[in-house]
């Protein structure tokens, strides 16, 4: 039986860390089992936004750079935030300039996430980028990006083997695999 009330009684709450891009909010609380607790929840301040790029041969582009909060390099679909209010479309084709300077005529979007709702509010949306137009990229000065064109099944078996671990490319991609393969997704 599925329980939709909240259980979770809230106390109080304060933010005990905030930067433009998210803040951290401790709250005391009465747990489902009645007892009293804290919990933390870092809110994060725009929406991700994920971008598939696909050329009409079947090529995919990832987008290859250092993380600093996983202090090792990850490869990843183009991806990038979504000011709260701001269209998602106008940002994710903000981004797929940005980071790979294609633009696209024509964008399907395929999903939307919570990334991590154990501990964040982080949604995401992904689209697909076709119909592209080359150009040159424009990436932000905390970026230092490199560029990879691949087959979309060597993307795909790059995920299956864990050379791609951000979660928001894993789903996308296998979310567009299965598109693809006709698989009810409903």
């Amino acid at each position: 039986m599925e329980q939709e009330q909240n259980p979770w009684k809230t106390i109080s709450g304060k933010i005990v860390y905030d930067n433009p891009w998210i803040n951290l909010t401790e709250y005391q609380v009465i747990t489902p089992a009645g007892t009293p607790g804290i919990y933390g929840k870092v809110h994060f301040k725009n929406i991700a936004i994920g971008i598939i790029v696909l050329d009409e041969e079947g090529n995919t582009y990832l987008v290859g750079q250092y993380r600093f909060p996983l202090n090792e390099y990850s490869w990843e679909i183009p991806e990038g935030g979504c000011p709260q209010g701001t269209d998602y479309l106008a940002s994710a084709k903000r981004e797929l300039k940005e980071e790979t300077g294609f633009e696209a005529n024509r964008w399907t979007e395929i999903l939307r996430m919570h990334v991590s709702n154990s501990v964040s509010n982080e949604y995401a949306v992904v689209y697909v980028a076709q119909d592209l137009i080359a150009g040159a990229a424009e990436p932000e000065d905390t970026e230092r990006l490199t560029i990879k064109k691949l087959p979309f099944e060597t993307v795909l078996q790059w995920v299956m083997e864990g050379k791609i671990t951000d979660s928001i490319s894993v789903a996308a991609i296998l979310k567009w695999q299965l598109l693809q393969s006709k698989i009810p997704t409903k």
